[in-house]
């Protein structure tokens, strides 16, 4: 094996053998790169103190190093709070700015506010409550901050960051054949084609597949597990491709949150809305929707609303590939129809133009859903030709109302029948209590979610984030 090559703060770096290939990134610039700078909060992605910048032929934006590992890396260049600043100590204007208007004050989570203000520098986004969301502060608050990153906003790109995309070459090796690494670990595999993945899946059934490694780097960081063998997906170009089909838009298992959101802003505005809340920035640059209908959440975002679009799911296995609709890949918690050695290759996604997702936890930003209702209704001359209602949170797995539909089918959209279908909806559903929410309440909530929906598409003013008299 030829190594991990990268660059590092504009210096091209090589890493000849990761000792453990689910080493991650924030513990190998601490304790082997000797940049100090980036620092470990909660080490599971929510605090954002170890976020730094990620750069490739896509374009720059924040992660977390606490769950990236370093086979991810692999033609990436990568900057730290301390490649941020200048190569002659230069100051970035995020960092002048922070200075100024007095946004540090115990300054641990400082490297990681600098990290996501300047990728959002770099891209010119101006939205900061979404670019800081994944960012926590307990000191200052976030009132000079946000002062600090407007300040920024019309400040010149150092150059020093503008170099990075230059780098993208064929000189920066991918790295060999994967072999077995020192004191029994299994070397990462990294295949670059869909065809290498299925042969190898096939062969080592067992191996454990990552692909953003946002849920799977905490059963490193958290649960201290040992993973061998695994294989990465994240050098398979063909699992990151978006195409126009005539059943509609075809997702490949790569795709990251953050560019299926870009994606599908027109034709699915519903759910573009509902991703803007799936996580933080730095999860969303880097979790895939292959992964989070993988993952078999009863609570995960993505599937209540592919159900609901009616998505169809796209399987292999070896040389066999099968396709499913989404609602019947899951069959039990963490359950789903998925053989030995079979992968999720890609997702179909419909047009599904009255498609309305919402998403109800205790935090607006950076929560994990109590419930998660997603709604696709379709009325033609006053009646309710097509009904499709899928929610998570609400059982073992992601699953539809049916009852709830068929009360609302060939029926008039109206608050009477939208109140009958409300009351059907107790007989699709029979919800847990746990520390996020009482099955009284979900069971509540979720009925009022469909009112919500109508109202909503009736013009009457629904969002949480506005008061009205």
């Amino acid at each position: 094996m030829t190594g991990i090559s990268f660059w590092l703060n504009g210096v091209e770096t090589q890493i000849p053998e990761a000792e453990s290939p689910t080493r991650t990134l924030l513990d190998w610039l601490r304790d082997t790169g000797g940049l100090k700078g980036t620092k470990e909060g909660c080490n599971e992605g929510d605090c954002g103190a170890c976020t730094v910048i990620l750069r490739d032929e896509t374009g720059a934006r924040a992660v977390n190093a606490c769950i990236l590992f370093l086979p991810q890396l692999k033609g990436k260049a990568i900057r730290t709070v301390e490649g941020i600043t200048g190569p002659k100590g230069e100051m970035h204007p995020v960092q002048q700015a922070m200075i100024t208007h007095h946004g540090s004050q115990c300054g641990f989570c400082t490297p990681g506010f600098i990290a996501s203000m300047a990728a959002a520098h770099l891209n010119g986004d101006r939205n900061h409550d979404d670019s800081l969301a994944g960012n926590l502060c307990r000191c200052t608050g976030y009132a000079p901050i946000i002062r600090a990153a407007r300040a920024a906003e019309t400040a010149e790109i150092p150059q020093w960051l503008e170099e990075d995309a230059n780098i993208f070459c064929p000189e920066i090796s991918s790295g060999g054949e994967a072999r077995p690494g020192r004191g029994g670990q299994t070397a990462p595999l990294s295949p670059t084609t869909t065809d290498a993945l299925a042969a190898l899946y096939a062969a080592t059934p067992e191996a454990t597949l990552i692909a953003g490694a946002t849920d799977i780097g905490l059963w490193v960081t958290k649960q201290l597990r040992r993973l061998s063998p695994v294989i990465f997906l994240n050098q398979i170009k063909e699992l990151q491709d978006i195409t126009a089909t005539t059943e509609g838009m075809r997702i490949g298992a790569m795709v990251t949150i953050t560019r299926l959101r870009e994606a599908v802003k027109t034709s699915h505005p519903g759910l573009a809305e509902l991703l803007r809340r799936f996580a933080s920035a730095q999860i969303r640059n880097t979790a895939t929707i292959g992964g989070n209908i993988a993952n078999g959440s009863p609570i995960g975002d993505g599937p209540p609303a592919l159900i609901a679009a009616g998505a169809m799911l796209h399987l292999r296995q070896g040389d066999t590939r099968r396709s499913l609709a989404l609602e019947d890949f899951f069959l039990d918690y963490r359950k789903q129809d998925r053989r030995p050695g079979e992968f999720v290759e890609a997702i179909t996604l419909p047009a599904a133009p009255d498609l309305s997702c919402y998403k109800v936890s205790k935090r607006f930003d950076q929560d994990i859903s109590a419930l998660c209702g997603c709604f696709n209704i379709t009325v033609t001359g006053g009646r309710i030709s097509s009904a499709r209602i899928a929610f998570g949170g609400m059982a073992a797995i992601p699953k539809r109302a049916r009852v709830a539909e068929a009360a609302l089918i060939g029926q008039d959209w109206n608050e009477t029948t939208i109140r009958r279908a409300m009351r059907a909806m107790t007989e699709d559903y029979q919800p847990l209590s746990d520390m996020r929410a009482s099955a009284g309440y979900r069971l509540t909530v979720a009925q009022n979610l469909l009112l919500r929906c109508y109202f909503e598409r009736s013009g009457v003013e629904t969002s949480v984030l506005k008061v009205a008299p």
